[in-house]
């Protein structure tokens, strides 16, 4: 049984859909997530990726994990609603892409890679301009402190911090830590997402 079986309230029909979109830049986990969501063998995205990191040397000559180069949509089943989730690529090249996906959004989740210091401002900066969007504007935001299994990892309020989240005063916003390989704090956040689904 994989996470989507935590999440699932199961009502044969869900009351509403929402729209989820799924942003962040490379490499900071989001089909990870999207496949913990669903419930699917994350090993091909994830371990290699870990594995990279950690042990560069190592895994030389191990396959390459494949950045989403367009988008990925699941449907899942929680509290009720029925969430489509739009995974989109995080590369520099597909970001000017992001805003065609804005309309209908009911949540926006944000996933941060915690262990990429270097980025952490790049991402930040990614952020505060959609949310300057006309279409995101009443929308709520989670933001996924991913990847806190790795011991360079930075606390989801030392990222809430660095990104100055607490600047968004007229938004319904939430920092989950999470740990995209093994689903920890995926749940807690999707919990949180079903409660502050955009009205």
């Amino acid at each position: 049984m994989g996470l989507l079986s935590l999440l699932r309230k199961l009502r044969p029909n869900p009351e509403k859909e929402a729209r989820i979109l799924l942003l962040g830049l490379d490499n900071a986990g989001k089909t990870t997530i999207l496949k913990q969501l669903a419930s699917e063998d994350i090993t091909t995205v994830s371990i290699l990726e870990q594995m990279r990191f950690c042990f560069p040397n190592s895994v030389a000559n191990a396959p390459q994990v494949t950045p989403t180069a367009g988008f990925n949509i699941k449907s899942v089943a929680a509290d009720g609603f029925k969430l489509n989730v739009w995974d989109i690529g995080g590369q520099w090249k597909i970001r000017p892409y992001w805003k065609n996906y804005f309309a209908n959004t009911d949540v926006l989740i944000y996933v941060i890679d915690c262990t990429d210091r270097k980025r952490l401002s790049e991402a930040g900066s990614e952020l505060f301009e959609m949310l300057m969007d006309n279409r995101l504007k009443r929308v709520p935001l989670l933001v996924f402190a991913n990847k806190q299994d790795l011991p360079s990892a930075m606390s989801a309020s030392e990222v809430a911090e660095a990104l100055g989240l607490v600047r968004l005063e007229e938004r319904t916003w939430e920092i989950k830590a999470c740990t995209a390989v093994d689903g920890t704090g995926i749940k807690e956040g999707m919990d949180w997402v079903c409660k502050n689904m955009k009205k």
